[in-house]
């Protein structure tokens, strides 16, 4: 999504890819994440095997007892995909559009992320490595002027991805 809006991103990964890609997690994505998968353009297989879900029965008391999801949400669905197989989708995605990831990178530590020159830094394969950022620099369409400051380019990117998901994004940078 970044991406597609100018910035450009570098994921700095601690683990390696192995075990990214095989670490198992829940898989029960709300209509909002499934919007924003496909929106960026990683949810073909999760339109394919993901199972839609209208609501669910709890059983207690000797009965089940029926939770409409649909009628509750005004027509929102729950799909059951791994977010195991998301996170499968989202780096293939990265991968075939020319994206970085840095796996097993060590020491990441982030510098002068409140003045004009901010820059990261990291270890891999016995080597220290530096990434300078210019976030305005790469921001071909602001959803708003933001300044330098990191907070301000947060709270851009924060306002320009709540009206992409309907407001769920605002106030998380």
């Amino acid at each position: 999504m970044l991406a597609s809006i100018g910035i450009e991103t570098v994921i700095l990964e601690r683990s390696s890819r192995e075990h990214v890609l095989g670490r198992v997690r829940a898989g029960v994505l709300e209509q909002g994440t499934v919007d924003l998968l496909g929106e960026a353009g990683a949810a073909g297989r999760l339109h394919a095997e993901g199972l839609q879900h209208s609501g669910i029965s709890l059983a207690f008391g000797g009965r089940l007892h029926r939770i409409d999801l649909t009628g509750l949400t005004g027509g929102n669905l729950v799909t059951v995909y791994g977010q195991t197989e998301v996170t499968h989708d989202l780096m293939e995605k990265r991968e075939a559009v020319g994206l970085i990831t840095v796996y097993e990178a060590a020491n990441v530590a982030l510098h002068d992320f409140g003045g004009a020159s901010p820059f990261v830094t990291y270890d891999k394969g016995g080597a220290s490595h530096r990434i300078d950022c210019d976030f305005i620099g790469r921001l071909r369409k602001p959803p708003h002027r933001a300044g330098r400051r990191a907070e301000d380019l947060r709270a851009a990117i924060s306002v320009w991805l709540a009206g992409r998901v309907g407001g769920g994004a605002a106030g998380r940078p």
